[in-house]
This record gives structure tokens, C-alpha cells and sequence, in this order.
């Protein structure tokens, strides 16, 4: 009996070919019953659960892979973004020397938009002109670095103006070797000190957040040196020469 049921389960089904991907069934009876009957509703449950799990299987590679590649295109969209975005770079002192040169020579790159930071807002707008950079490549801020007012108020409207900070160049200075008398800054600090260092140190701690939020691949502080401070120069030994003290009226600045 076995055996004939074995016989008539093996009949029962008839495998394709190579090539092919249906398989059909003889029509077999056991004890009266049609076996055929059984088998095509069996084998198509079973089918049909196999297809489900599959078609399963597959979304879930298909989202895994969609999850893997999202962060990498997204990356890749966002490096694009940076190098097609126009950076912003400000120079004080940019009105005249090394200032006007700097500015000059990356507004003329393109990629970058200049914040003229000046005392003298004329000044600059005629040294801008006559170095032939691109009215849309710059823009004049009044700075005062003698002044830490100025310098909160400098800070002020560039934020106002909406633009992220990628670049400071920390280039002015005052600088009087033949000077007689000593001159000082609005808060009582000698003048090329206050100017040369304090107010550039206020500029920079003030803005350091801004730039930090910077996306910009090349963000970055520079500090012009000056021969001011070196006492191996004329500059360095004009009388009285600079003393910082202590410092006690630059706390909570």
C-alpha cells in the first residue's frame, strides 16, 4: 500500500524541462480520491507563501540598499552645494596695501564675496573702484578697530546681513613710528595696541561662532603680522612704548 501511494504521488506530478518554470499534474485517484486535487491546492499554498516571502525578501533588500545610498547621495549633493556656493571672506583694512590687494585678488577668483571692513566708508568704495573689483563681489562695512563699540557694531550688522562667515582676514593696523605723543583708543587703551590687537581679538571672539557654523571647506582665521611689535624696528621704539598691564578694563569684553 505504501508503495502504490508512493507510485501514485510520484505520478502525480509531471517536472518541465530545463527552461521551463511550471509544473503540472496527472490526474490520480487514492482510496477514491482525487489526488491530483489535493496536490494542486497544497502545492499552490505553498507556491503562493513562497512568493510572498520572496517579494518580501526582495523589498527589504531594496530598502536596505535605498537606506544604504541615501546618506551617500545625500553627502555627495551636499559637497556640490559647497563648492557652488560663493564664500565670504572679511578683510579689514581692506581700503588700501595689503587689505586691498587680498580683496582684490580673491573677489577677482569668483568664489568669493568681500566684506570691506573700513573706517573710511568713502575711501574704500573709491579704493574698490580704482582696483576694478566687481560691485557684486563686494560689499563695505564700517569697523573701527580703535573703537569696541565699533567692533560690537561691526559684528552686529554682518550677521544682519544674512551671509555665513567662512574667511576672516584680521589685516588692519595702525602704525605711527614718527609719532612724538602717544595716542589712545576710546576706552583709554594706547592707540596701536587698542587698534593692532585688542580690537582684533574682540572681532574675532565675537564672530569665532559664526564661523564654526561655516559649511565652507576652506574656513579659516588669519592674523596678519605687523612690524609694529617687533622692538628690533623703528616702529617697535616709539615712546612711550606699549604696556598691556593688566588688563582689568578689557574684562567682560
Amino acid at each position: 500500500m505504501a508503495l502504490q501511494a508512493a507510485s501514485l504521488v510520484s505520478s502525480a506530478f509531471v517536472f518541465p524541462k530545463e527552461g521551463k518554470s511550471n509544473a503540472s499534474f496527472k490526474d490520480s485517484s487514492l482510496f477514491g480520491v482525487s489526488l491530483s486535487e489535493h496536490v494542486k491546492a497544497d502545492f499552490s499554498s505553498c507556491a503562493l507563501k513562497c512568493k510572498r516571502e520572496f517579494n518580501q525578501g526582495v523589498g527589504a533588500v531594496r530598502a536596505q540598499t535605498m537606506v544604504a545610498a541615501t546618506p551617500a547621495l545625500d553627502r555627495a549633493s551636499s559637497e556640490g552645494k559647497k563648492i557652488l556656493r560663493q564664500g565670504t571672506c572679511i578683510v579689514t583694512g581692506a581700503s588700501s596695501g595689503f587689505g586691498l590687494a587680498t580683496a582684490k585678488a580673491l573677489a577677482e577668483t569668483g568664489k568669493w564675496h568681500i566684506i570691506m571692513a573700513c573706517r573710511n566708508f568713502l575711501k574704500a568704495e573709491r579704493a574698490a573702484k580704482s582696483a576694478g573689483i566687481a560691485k557684486e563681489n563686494y560689499t563695505i562695512m564700517h569697523l573701527d578697530l580703535a573703537s569696541l563699540d565699533s567692533v560690537r557694531q561691526f559684528v552686529d550688522t554682518f550677521r544682519r546681513s544674512g551671509r555665513p562667515l567662512d574667511v576672516l582676514v584680521c589685516n588692519a593696523a595702525v602704525y605711527l613710528p614718527t609719532a612724538k605723543e602717544p595716542a589712545f583708543t576710546a576706552e583709554g587703551f594706547e592707540l596701536s595696541v587698542g587698534t593692532n590687537h585688542l580690537g582684533h581679538f574682540l572681532l574675532s571672539r565675537l564672530l569665532l561662532e559664526d564661523m564654526k557654523k561655516s559649511d565652507y571647506p576652506s574656513k579659516r582665521l588669519i592674523i596678519v603680522g605687523s612690524i609694529t611689535g617687533n622692538t628690533n624696528t623703528l616702529a617697535g621704539n616709539v615712546p612711550p612704548k606699549a604696556n598691556l598691564g593688566d588688563l582689568r578694563d578689557f574684562q567682560g569684553a
